[in-house]
């Protein structure tokens, strides 16, 4: 009788995510995300800083699909080249948060002692912290720069990823193959990144994409305060351009406000698709 050929956990974690609908509505709707951003501009051409019709136009009463903006600028341009923006913005602030947040937290789970006590303290701190209000600091201090920006969001945002990575090292750390790697001589660097984070990855990787998903709720919330990048048009930018005229000319705030919406949950469906389908308790079922 023919054994079964073994499969891999990349392919059994592959098979659950796609039994979840959830999930894969959020990844169908993170790719049309995605396609926009990279090949909208290209296809539409019209630029998001040009007067093209009278101001705050209606959608539907002009050639421009979605209305105008309260100085006339196309909507649709503005979404579609503001996606790009905030796109970047939301990835380069989570992937920061992903690293600072994994750097404290692997050295504290692995070096426990004094070493964790110290890092640890220092995440409290930033902890509790208003994040909003330090991410403004940070950006009025050093000027409201897309890399600023970026920055600002990511050096307040790390400290659940940190906690996170501390649980699994503590965890890791006392496991067999572990033990019999340091049996063996092997550095510290190299049980931390190449033994122990491998096998911690896969939590990290769910809090990497949720955080994209907070990151680019940041952004909009520093640009609608008006601390967003002048020169460079998002999505978070054209609602707070647009927030005094709210009443008169709704679906300059909404469209926007729907873009965020869609982006987020999409990004929240495949995190949450991803934490079941790497979880292997729920693999063995």
């Amino acid at each position: 009788m023919p054994v079964p050929e073994p499969v891999s956990p990349a392919r059994q974690a592959w098979r659950m995510f796609r039994r979840n609908g959830a999930a894969m509505i959020g990844l169908a709707l993170l790719l049309l995300v995605l396609a926009e951003a990279a090949l909208g501009p290209a296809l539409y051409s019209v630029s998001p800083d040009d007067m093209v019709w009278m101001p705050l136009t209606p959608p539907g009463a002009s050639e421009y699909w979605l209305g105008t903006d309260y100085v006339g600028r196309d909507l649709l341009a503005g979404l579609i080249h503001g996606g790009r923006v905030t796109l970047i913005v939301g990835g380069s602030a989570a992937a920061l948060t992903v690293a600072i947040g994994v750097l404290v937290g692997a050295f504290a789970g692995y070096y426990g002692g004094r070493i964790d006590n110290a890092l640890m303290r220092v995440t409290e701190f930033f902890q509790v912290l208003p994040n909003l209000l330090l991410a403004m600091v940070v950006v009025m201090l050093f000027g409201a720069s897309l890399v600023n920006i970026a920055i600002a969001i990511g050096a307040v945002s790390w400290t659940s990823t940190a906690r996170l990575t501390r649980v699994e090292f503590m965890r890791l750390r006392e496991m067999d193959y572990v033990r019999a790697e340091r049996s063996i001589g092997a550095s510290d660097a190299r049980l931390i990144w190449a033994v122990i984070l491998p096998n911690a990855a896969p939590p990290l990787i769910v809090s990497a994409a949720l955080s994209a998903g907070t990151a680019i709720l940041f952004e909009a919330g520093l640009a609608f305060l008006g601390l967003g990048d002048p020169n460079a048009m998002s999505w978070g930018r054209i609602i707070g351009d647009n927030r005094p005229y709210v009443l008169d000319a709704w679906w300059a705030v909404t469209f926007p406000g729907l873009a965020i919406f869609l982006a987020v949950l999409a990004i929240s469906l495949v995190g949450d698709g991803l934490n079941d389908a790497l979880n292997p308790r729920l693999r063995e079922r």
